[in-house]
């Protein structure tokens, strides 16, 4: 997931998110710097759920994947398999150039709307840490993100964990989940406040971490 001032009716457009990982702001070519951010937690903060809810040979699929080092700091912990998606075709390139030594990361430009490429029950857990939020920023929300959470259901494993970190109301967002009538068992975890860097200073700013699901069906 991106951020920044912009239109949020973008967000769930290719041509958006190809031209923000373009800019050397956010890890475009002339960027330098590393190029990597990660939305609302790090994993350091995510770690102690993840270890107690997802075994680390559990095939692991990440929902809109942008240029967070999430996935990569969980393969440092032991993960084996993850396939990291991205509507953007220009920061799946970055990043496969970026992670080109590491075997157990894959990177693929596909539409979480429509994730046809992946067979019924190919995954053990699904993380999604902004996408749903971006999804209903979209043009086509809600309809957009009831897609994607129909292809969420279908993806998982029985047994399989849909990890969901969101800035939604929890109201909102249970309300949105049941539209899917996939009847998820549904955990809710709220998360303390942290600090992070202003994608537009150096100053760091306090963000509030809101609602944290793991729905397990």
């Amino acid at each position: 997931m991106g951020g920044g001032n912009c239109n949020p009716k973008d967000f769930g457009a290719a041509a958006y998110w190809d031209a923000r990982y373009s800019s050397p702001s956010t890890g475009g070519k002339g960027g330098g710097g590393g190029g990597f951010f990660d939305w609302y937690q790090s994993y350091s903060a995510l770690r102690p759920l993840l270890r107690a809810c997802v075994p680390t040979s559990s095939q692991v699929l990440m929902l809109g994947c942008g240029n967070s080092l999430l996935s990569e700091d969980m393969v440092k912990d032991g993960y084996q398999n993850i396939v990291n998606i991205d509507i953007s075709s220009v920061v799946i390139e970055q990043m496969k150039e970026k992670h080109t030594d590491i075997a157990q990361l894959t990177y693929m430009q596909l539409d979480v709307r429509d994730m046809s490429f992946f067979g019924d029950g190919s995954f053990d857990c699904i993380i999604d840490k902004g996408t749903l939020d971006a999804m209903m920023c979209g043009d086509d929300a809600p309809h957009g993100a009831y897609k994607m959470l129909a292809e969420v259901a279908r993806l998982m494993r029985p047994g399989g964990i849909y990890m969901l970190i969101t800035y939604g109301a929890p109201k909102e967002r249970l309300t949105l989940l049941n539209q899917v009538r996939c009847h998820w068992e549904v955990e809710l975890y709220i998360m303390r406040k942290f600090e992070m860097p202003s994608p537009h200073s150096e100053e760091r700013a306090q963000v509030p971490f809101l609602p944290y699901y793991s729905i397990i069906t």
